[in-house]
């Protein structure tokens, strides 16, 4: 994995010179509009970057994104990885590692996910304060690398208490609807059926989703401080359980961005 890693790396330093980004962003589904708001310097293809998997999603751009965001030079995925695509846990993180090894100190990740809170409704934040992890694998399962982080790292606070709370005033003082709740990773890619979105309900979760934990275990293994934020884009509480397309997805998450987009530009220029 190491060895992987500074391949990738050193790839992308040979393209963007002496760039060094403190921030680093994963874009969700439907979610790639905050690119528009970068002042970009670079774009590399995930394609051309040796070792780095390529998303095989028609609504993942599958770019790395380098230039100027609220002040603070940060790196972009305009496109993250599933494991639904057939990739395994490693290659799902392995941009993670990437993205610290180029100098990023916090990321911050958002997502698209279904509700489970019956007073989160769709069209809404929901800001992530921890998470339940139902995915069948583990990204640090396998030899540990002391230079990434510890055999067996604390998840305490997988997500940091003060962006949160910065990010909540943001949303407040901006007359945004914007809760914060338990975030559960499955594995997709279908959607749940009415057993078990009432079972993720009782187990603590608000949102589900298919992605972000373990980008965040791999970033906290590191010690990357991260802040992660959802747009609820379908509700899984209703008593007759509608049918979700994929479109209206993407339709919900397009409506929703530019709310997100102002709450990580105002959090990432003031932190």
């Amino acid at each position: 994995m190491l060895e992987r890693v500074l391949q990738s790396t050193a790839y992308i330093k040979s393209r963007i010179g002496d760039f060094v980004p403190e921030v680093g962003i994963i874009l969700g589904t439907g979610l790639g509009g905050l690119v528009n708001e970068i002042e970009v310097e670079k774009q590399l293809l995930y394609a051309n970057i040796p070792e780095f998997p390529i998303s095989t999603l028609e609504f993942h751009s599958g770019k790395l994104i380098f230039g100027t965001l609220a002040g603070k030079k940060v790196v972009a995925m305009q496109g993250r990885l599933h494991y639904y695509e057939g990739y395994n846990m490693e290659q799902i993180t392995l941009p993670v590692r990437v993205m610290k090894m180029l100098g990023i100190k916090t990321l911050f990740v958002s997502n698209a996910s279904g509700s489970l809170n019956p007073a989160y409704k769709k069209g809404g934040l929901m800001i992530i304060e921890d998470h339940i992890n139902l995915q069948p694998a583990n990204p640090l399962i396998g030899s540990n690398d002391e230079e990434f982080g510890p055999r067996f790292p604390d998840m305490s606070e997988p997500y940091h208490r003060d962006l949160i709370e910065k990010a909540l005033n943001i949303a407040k003082a901006n007359n945004i609807t914007c809760h914060k709740g338990v975030y559960i990773a499955v594995t997709g890619p279908n959607l749940e059926t009415k057993a078990e979105y009432k079972y993720l309900r009782i187990i603590g979760g608000d949102a589900v989703g298919m992605s972000t934990v373990p980008e965040v275990i791999v970033a906290r293994h590191m010690g990357l401080p991260v802040f992660a934020i959802s747009v609820l884009t379908d509700e899984g509480f209703n008593e007759v359980l509608l049918p979700c397309s994929l479109d209206e997805i993407l339709e919900v998450a397009r409506e929703a961005e530019p709310k997100l987009t102002l709450i990580l530009k105002e959090l990432i220029a003031g932190f």
